[in-house]
């Protein structure tokens, strides 16, 4: 494996590890490197990819040099090497939502967390400002969340729009169909009837990049991308509730 570094919009890097083995056509795992007086690191991978990744971001930063560690939610592919960069980086600081701080966080966390409110921001200097969105249960996760950097209107996705096998780093094209072929597949998202509304709210935000955790950057209509979206989980939630009263019935 090899993890590829490319910059998907100003300041703001893609680190990207294929891995084939990972579902029917592979899996890519990525991490977003966020350069400013303050450096910010979304997604840490897991932690035996920890090498990898901190080998592709010395590419562009000094990794002792990193401030912030963020994510969408609590699990191994998001935080996994979370405590193996805050041992690489002294300064370093775990920042998450609250939910996610009091349930998993304040037990794992090698140095306390800072706990989010819905809609903070965090100044990182430089220009870039990364503002915290509570998503509960979008796509999975009581204590999801995404994270959206103002300056270049890059909304950083989590698990939202996965979708399966190699593509280029940035892309242009549709995002929405492969990943709705990939929920097809997986299955893994916590369906409910807020889900809808979660996304349409992030969808006004306008973002002009979207970074996704599995899968290529999308450059373009973000908004459009993530209605979308919405209404692919609208419909989906209202099969699943049909299938409930016609079982039980």
């Amino acid at each position: 494996m090899e993890t590829r570094v490319t910059e998907i919009a100003d300041g703001i890097y893609r680190l990207s590890t294929f891995v084939s083995a990972v579902g029917p056509l592979g899996l890519s795992f990525n991490q977003f490197l966020v350069v400013g007086d303050e450096p910010l690191l979304f997604h840490t991978g897991p932690r035996r990819m920890f090498p990898l990744v901190r080998e592709a971001a010395a590419r562009v930063i000094d990794p002792a040099s990193l401030r912030w560690i963020t994510f969408g939610h609590f699990e191994a592919d998001e935080c996994g090497a979370m405590n193996e960069w805050l041992a690489a980086a002294p300064r370093a600081e775990v920042a998450h939502g609250q939910v996610g701080c009091d349930v998993s966080l304040n037990d794992v966390a090698d140095r306390p967390a800072r706990a989010l409110d819905d809609g903070e921001v965090i100044d990182l200097g430089g220009g870039k400002r990364v503002r915290y969105i509570d998503t509960p249960h979008t796509p999975h996760g009581w204590d999801a969340g995404v994270l959206y950097e103002e300056s270049t209107g890059a909304l950083f996705c989590g698990d939202l729009f996965t979708q399966q096998g190699e593509a280029p780093p940035l892309v242009e094209r549709d995002i929405v169909g492969p990943a709705i072929a990939a929920e097809d597949v997986f299955g893994y998202s916590a369906l409910n009837p807020g889900m809808g509304a979660t996304i349409r709210r992030l969808a006004r935000l306008a973002p002009r990049t979207l970074a996704l955790m599995h899968g290529p950057a999308f450059s373009g209509d973000g908004a459009s991308a993530l209605r979308q979206l919405a209404d692919d989980y609208d419909r989906r939630t209202r099969e699943r509730l049909r299938a409930f009263e016609v079982e039980f019935a």
